[in-house]
């Protein structure tokens, strides 16, 4: 609620949240509709939104307003109408939420999902000349609230579509756990023979630099043209509008919280490079479609965990989770894979905890939390006393790789074959080698 003085003003000049107003004070005249008074926002501040898209604050005191049209009614999205063309490729886009499928709520001043999917037509009709597009939506969540049983729910769904004739399948996610689920469902999808392409966007649609567009238009492009047959993420290749990378699902991970590039490939190159006019160009192996039937492994342990080693972190955080009843942790270690074993205070050494750990029964798995490059417990000291204590080196996997496919194996298999398998390249997740190239961020 705005203060009393300015819901007064306010009324007397019968305007009202959504009108057309003019706010002037001292030599500045400014246009924009009256938003109402954010959550965090002050009340004597008015709240008005331009022309171009963005909110603006201005204090209340010694302005003038002047009111120059009604909002006329609410403000909704046009209705999305497509011609589909019964001779194009099917794919199947599965819109889960996310900032691609937010808009800003014109009640609010906020940005909310849409109420339909379809509503992304709108603004992209040439999605209707590449591929004959079926909208579902299996549930609307941003991604941090996803969990391993919104990507089980999504591996079935990718699974049925495939089986009901769809060439390929995209799904429409949120950014901020996109990597994660990107991987899960590497894992999930066995016998994967068809292109699941997971996009998302930075920027909401209603603004000017939306990368929502080109990225939904890129990934439909992979999901109806390419003959790969992996998950993947597809997401701006830089900052311009120039092409979008297709990068490996247990490869890729978010480097930035807002830029349009985000999503940067680890440890290897983009599997294809993807123009808006539909071309493809394949930048690096991968798995091409073949024949056999997709099968869903969608078993997945929840108690796993990730523990981040620091200076002077305390390791009686792996006590905590032994204690729990947990099955799995993975270990973000310092460079090739270390944890502090001696310490000047003996009380913060990793040594006992993990041995404690290992012998309960619980498969910690290392990983380095430089990103980039991979984990060798054969040059220090540090890293092969952890090694000995049963500590299983996870290569050049990412940590959040690591994790998802501990609690996919814990979920899937006995604990014995989790541990042979954790640092066994299935899907991609483990080079041989590592690549040093420009996408190093």
């Amino acid at each position: 609620m705005y203060s009393k003085e300015i819901s007064k003003l306010l009324s007397e000049k019968g305007i009202g949240v959504g009108d057309l107003i003019k706010v002037e004070y001292d030599n500045v005249s400014i246009e924009g509709e009256l938003m109402p008074k954010t959550e965090t926002g002050s009340p004597d501040t008015i709240i008005v939104k331009l022309k171009s898209g963005y909110n603006i604050g201005i204090s209340f005191e010694n302005v003038r307003l002047t009111k120059i049209a009604s909002s006329g009614g609410e403000v909704k999205f046009p209705a999305a109408k497509l011609t589909q063309n019964g001779n194009l490729p099917k794919v199947s886009l599965l819109f889960t939420g996310g900032t691609i499928g937010s808009k800003v709520d014109y009640k609010t001043g906020g940005v909310h999902p849409l109420i339909k999917p379809e509503e992304l037509f709108y603004d992209v009709p040439e999605l209707s000349k590449i591929a004959r597009i079926e909208v579902k939506n299996p549930f609307s969540i941003f991604s941090e609230d996803m969990s391993h049983k919104e990507w089980a729910m999504l591996a079935e769904e990718v699974a049925k579509e495939l089986d009901n004739g769809a060439r390929g399948v995209v799904i429409a996610m949120g950014t901020d756990t996109m990597h994660y689920a990107s991987a899960a469902l590497s894992f999930m999808l066995e016998n994967l023979n068809s292109p699941v392409v997971i996009t998302g966007a930075q920027r909401s649609s209603d603004r000017g630099s939306s990368d929502a567009f080109m990225n939904l238009t890129c990934a439909v492009q992979i999901a109806a043209k390419s003959d790969i047959a992996e998950v993947g993420i597809c997401m701006h290749s830089s900052s311009s509008d120039d092409n979008c990378h297709f990068l490996r699902g247990t490869k890729a991970r978010k480097m930035h919280s807002t830029r349009r590039d985000a999503f940067r490939p680890i440890n290897c190159t983009p599997i294809a490079k993807i123009s808006h006019d539909g071309s493809i160009e394949y930048t690096s192996q991968y798995k091409k479609i073949g024949n056999g039937k997709i099968k869903v492994r969608k078993g997945y342990e929840d108690k796993v965990a990730l523990i981040k080693i620091y200076p002077g972190s305390d390791p009686k955080v792996i006590d905590l989770y032994l204690n729990q009843g947990y099955k799995g942790i993975i270990i973000e270690g310092t460079g090739l894979g270390h944890a502090p074993l001696s310490p000047a205070n003996a009380g913060n050494s990793w040594e006992g905890h993990i041995e404690k750990a290992v012998k309960g029964g619980v498969i910690i798995g290392m990983t380095s939390q430089t990103i980039y490059g991979r984990v060798n417990p054969n040059v220090y000291s540090t890293a092969r006393k952890i090694a000995a204590l049963g500590v299983i080196y996870c290569e050049d996997m990412m940590p959040e790789t690591a994790l998802v496919k501990l609690g996919w194996l814990l979920g899937n298999h006995d604990k014995e074959t989790a541990e042979k398998l954790l640092n066994k390249n299935l899907v991609g997740e483990i080079s041989q080698r590592n690549e040093l190239n420009e996408f190093l961020v």
